[in-house]
């Protein structure tokens, strides 16, 4: 199984042909490739997959995800 996860973009233009980012999930920073994608901003939320952005998300629609996951690690839902 794939799971890909949006996080959010805190600098750009890193590694030597400028097309890595470091982003964001809840504290852990990772470089990621922006190969994929064509104008990624600081701020933007994209899905990251195996390393890659795959896309930019819509900030909205990012921070509902983000919140799902974060209720599936609360101890109500993960006793249920």
């Amino acid at each position: 199984m794939c799971l890909a996860l949006p996080v959010r973009v805190i600098e750009v233009g890193r590694g030597p042909a400028g097309d890595m980012a470091l982003v964001d999930l809840g504290g852990v920073k990772k470089e990621i490739s922006l190969a994929l994608l064509d104008d990624v901003q600081v701020g933007d939320y994209v899905i990251l997959h195996a390393g890659f952005a795959l896309a930019i998300l819509d900030p909205d629609e990012a921070e509902r995800t983000l919140a799902l996951f974060a209720d599936l690690n609360h101890p109500a839902v993960a006793a249920a």
